[in-house]
């Protein structure tokens, strides 16, 4: 049961971990993609897109030599740490957050896209901070690209596998997540194994297209009933 609730366990965490992070991150970074004329947008539109078409092996190769013990971000984290970043748990979340980047951001953005701006315009003008706006008005109206947001970033980090087998390795308990895990119960013919392994991200992956499709039917754009 250990080999089966390890992998289980470092994925959800890694999961929750990730999508915590790039919610954080990406709602004021896909607020300013959706409200910004800035001649930059289309750069870091396609900076943010660019896990969708880069081969995960590709990115997991750079992303080891940024976060190795000779890269810029492996030696500071070292310094600050006093352990390196590649090939642990910390490495994981990092690597995990840049290859999950556009599954959170983009739904986000089309949901501020989706904003009328009369509505934000009449609070500006009744007096309401840009601030206080955002989190009155613009957030509880974008409800739907915030859960299809959240939802497909942590059903996409339950299934990498390039992105973490190279920057992760395989340590048991620290980086060995499910893919990996099922990737090993074939290779040693463990059958078995990776069809139990293999069914419960089939069931997962099926009710998280649910509840997205749910939800989308049940939130109209812009947050109306």
């Amino acid at each position: 049961m250990t080999d089966l609730w390890d992998p289980i366990l470092v994925t959800v965490r890694l999961a929750v971990y990730t999508t915590a992070i790039l919610l954080a991150l990406g709602l004021p970074l896909a607020w300013w993609l959706a409200r910004t004329h800035s001649r930059w947008k289309v750069v870091v539109e396609a900076v943010t897109a660019l896990p969708l078409v880069l081969p995960p092996t590709v990115l997991g190769f750079y992303l080891l030599l940024f976060m190795g013990a000779q890269g810029e971000l492996g030696q500071a984290w070292q310094a600050l740490f006093g352990q390196p970043l590649a090939f642990s748990f910390a490495g994981l979340v990092v690597a995990s957050c840049i290859y999950s980047l556009p599954f959170v951001v983009q739904p986000l953005q089309a949901a501020f896209e989706a904003l009328p701006r009369h509505a934000l315009e009449a609070a500006w003008t009744l007096g309401a901070s840009r601030w206080r706006a955002f989190w009155r008005i613009a957030l509880p109206a974008s409800r739907r690209g915030f859960l299809t947001a959240a939802v497909l970033g942590f059903a996409h980090t339950l299934g990498e596998f390039g992105v973490v087998l190279m920057v992760g390795g395989n340590l048991p308990g620290e980086t060995r997540v499910l893919s990996i895990a099922l990737f090993e119960h074939v290779e040693a013919l463990e059958y078995d194994l990776a069809h139990r392994l293999s069914l419960g991200l089939l069931v997962v992956s099926f009710l998280v297209l649910a509840v997205v499709y749910g939800a989308n039917r049940r939130w109209p754009v812009g947050g109306a009933r």
